[in-house]
Parts: C-alpha cells; sequence; structure tokens
C-alpha cells in the first residue's frame, strides 16, 4: 500500500492522470482520447464537449484555422473531401428537394447525386459549366434548394461566374455550395463571392503531402453551421487528432507552397502551350484560355493543376506519352509536393454532357520539382507521342 492507502495497482491505472502540460508549445497539444472526464455531475449533462469523437484541441485548432483560412464564421472536418461533399448534402437536405449541379462536378460527387442521394428521394440535375447564371437560375424549380458548383472543375478546368450565380440564388432563397478545392481557400474566396457553402478536400493543398485524407467545409451561416453540428452527431463522422495535427503543420506552409506550385505550373504551361503536339493548354491564368476572364476577375493566383489537350491521336499513342512521363508519376490525386499525371478521356467518356476537347485530354499536377526538369521530360513525352501518331 501507498501512503495514500491505495494498492499499487490502483497506482499505476492513475499514474500521470493529473500530470498537466508545462511547457507552452508553438503548436497545440495532440490529445488522444475518447473518454472527457467531466469536473462535476452537473456537467455531464450540461456540457457539448463530453465525449473524444466530437474533437478535443487538435481537432479545434485546425478547424479554427480553417475558418481563418476560408473567412467563415466557423468550419467543420470530415474524413475525406468526398465526405464534406456527401455530407453537405445529406445535412440540408431532404427527401423532395432538387440540386443543380454544374456538370464538371468531381465524379464521385456526381456518382453520390445519381446513386445514394436519389436513393433518399433528392433528384439532381446538370447544367453546363458555360451557362449564363440567368439562365441557370430558369431552370431553378420550386423544389431546387442547392447549386452546387466548382471551379475550375479538376479534369476540364471550366470556371463559372461564381458571385453571380450566388447573388441571384440568394435573392431566390437557394443555396449554393462550391467545391473550392482548387482555390485552397487562398486562390479563391468563396464565401466572399457569396457562396453559402465553401467545401475542400484538405486531403490535396491544405495536406500538402499526399499522407492524410480529410475534409471541411466553411460557412458564415449559423444556421447551416448549426445543421452540420447535428449531423456530425448523429451520424458519428469524425476525424483523428493525428490527421488533424498533420494537417494544421501542412497549413502553416500552404501559402509558401501554393505560391511555388503556382510559379512552375505557369512556366511548365507556357512552354506546353507553343508545343507542336500540344492543341491547347486549360490554364485559367494563359491568356486566350477558356474562362481567363473570370479567373483574372475573381482568383489571386493558380495552382499546380491544369489540363493538357494533344492533338488528335490514338489511345495508344497517348499512352507513349504517358509511360515515357519520368518525373511525372501516374497517380489520380493532386496537391502533394510531387508532380502527377493522368488520362482523363476513360473517366469523362461515359458522361453524357461530356465536352468535346478536339484531342486527348491529359491532366498534369505540377509540383515543387524544377519547372526545367519536368518540362525536358515532358519534351521526351511528346516526343514519343509525335512517334506514335
Amino acid at each position: 500500500m501507498g501512503q495514500d492507502g491505495l494498492s499499487k495497482k490502483t497506482r499505476l491505472i492513475r499514474a500521470g492522470a493529473k500530470t498537466e502540460a508545462r511547457l507552452r508549445t508553438v503548436g497545440p497539444p495532440l490529445q488522444r482520447g475518447s473518454t472527457v472526464l467531466l469536473a462535476n455531475a452537473r456537467a455531464l449533462y450540461d456540457s457539448r464537449d463530453t465525449y473524444g469523437r466530437l474533437g478535443l484541441s487538435m481537432q479545434t485548432a485546425l478547424a479554427e484555422a480553417i475558418a481563418e483560412l476560408e473567412g467563415a464564421a466557423g468550419a467543420r472536418l470530415f474524413p475525406s473531401g468526398l465526405a464534406a461533399a456527401t455530407s453537405a448534402l445529406l445535412a440540408l437536405l431532404q427527401g423532395g428537394d432538387e440540386v443543380l449541379a454544374v456538370n464538371c462536378i468531381y465524379g464521385p460527387t456526381r456518382r453520390f447525386c445519381d446513386g445514394l442521394l436519389k436513393g433518399y428521394g433528392v433528384s439532381t440535375r446538370y447544367f453546363s459549366a458555360d451557362l449564363s447564371p440567368e439562365a441557370l437560375l430558369e431552370m431553378a424549380g420550386p423544389a431546387t434548394r442547392l447549386i452546387l458548383l466548382e471551379s475550375p472543375g479538376s479534369l476540364t478546368f471550366e470556371i463559372q461566374d461564381v458571385p453571380a450565380i450566388a447573388a441571384l440564388a440568394r435573392q431566390r432563397g437557394i443555396l449554393t455550395a462550391i467545391d473550392n478545392t482548387w482555390g485552397a481557400g487562398l486562390l479563391f474566396d468563396a464565401l466572399g463571392h457569396g457562396v453559402d457553402l465553401s467545401i475542400q478536400a484538405l486531403t490535396k493543398y491544405v495536406g500538402g503531402h499526399s499522407d492524410v485524407f480529410m475534409g471541411s467545409i466553411a460557412s458564415n451561416d449559423a444556421g447551416i453551421l448549426a445543421k452540420l453540428d447535428r449531423f456530425l452527431c448523429d451520424t458519428g463522422i469524425a476525424v483523428s487528432p493525428d490527421d488533424a495535427c498533420l494537417m494544421l503543420r501542412g497549413l502553416r506552409t500552404l501559402e509558401t507552397r501554393l505560391h511555388r506550385h503556382g510559379e512552375n505550373a505557369l512556366a511548365v504551361a507556357s512552354w506546353l502551350d507553343a508545343q507542336p503536339q500540344v492543341r491547347r493548354v486549360l490554364c485559367p491564368a494563359l491568356p486566350g484560355a477558356p474562362g481567363h476572364a473570370l479567373w483574372k476577375r475573381d482568383f489571386t493566383g493558380i495552382n499546380g493543376l491544369f489540363g493538357v489537350v494533344l492533338q488528335p491521336g490514338s489511345p495508344l499513342a497517348v499512352e507513349a506519352f504517358i509511360d515515357a512521363l519520368t518525373l511525372f508519376g501516374l497517380g489520380f490525386s493532386w496537391g502533394g509536393f510531387e508532380s502527377l499525371a493522368i488520362h482523363c478521356d476513360p473517366q469523362l467518356k461515359h458522361a453524357p454532357d461530356r465536352p468535346d476537347q478536339g484531342g486527348p485530354l491529359v491532366r498534369l499536377h505540377v509540383g515543387l520539382e524544377d519547372p526545367a526538369d519536368l518540362i525536358a521530360d515532358l519534351g521526351q513525352a511528346l516526343a514519343a507521342y509525335q512517334a506514335r501518331l
């Protein structure tokens, strides 16, 4: 027995339980815990913070930082970008409602709308990304509750007139949500342009290292945030403190990394735009590119993601181009430090409203490597493409 009358077995179980953080660190403390100990009996039912799933210090710090990034009254965290997008729809819509979604929306989000969401009685209609805001709102009917945007589209890079759409939708009492992953909260101020919900796959640029999943929803509407809180509480959706720690670490260098991604991408895109094997480059920062005027008006920069439409060629020629790349990895994600490439046409071939690009579409993510090395790699890959035409 110890001096307190407790056995060694009990003392070992309780050892360290009263230890407080004695030093202040740059970042918030990383708390891992399911059980939250309350101060007294009344606090058991009067406190919101009764269970670790709802988020401890690290999740709270990250949510506050994302709200600061987005200029929002609040932000909520989800296990992935797709989980954020689907949760927004489930939390805010009910059977009989309708969504108007841009046709370039992220493929898995479209699959969710056409499948699971439809099963809950919520219908979705798609509109062309180049449809005017006035014509879009003419599509809206009595059941339309939300307009879902993505600007630029993550495969075909169309840019919508988001401020005009948001303003007209607000006049009609229709909510607007945008997948703002490309803008990353820095390049495009979604909420400042009137959108009700800004959705991000933090997996991409906020994480920045291709090693953690997470999504966020930011809003200035207290009613929307309350519905998201209820949805999170009722569904048990949560993010881990370790993942939140990695995200917060990535967020600290987001502006620096994004600036370098943009510089590198512009150098690579400008070079590609002059190559004879290239039909056009879908990079909104290039003068003459689709959506350039809207990009110049509404955005503060570019990231590393853009599309390249090659001169007409066979699938085998495209494969030769992709396989010849040595510095560009072959991967579907983006936003990390590394350069990536994918052939987009297989993803788009089943879309009923697929735009005709006039040639094979390849998406590039330009990472933090030396752009001169990336250009040399693309040069020899274009030569391989030319050889198979």
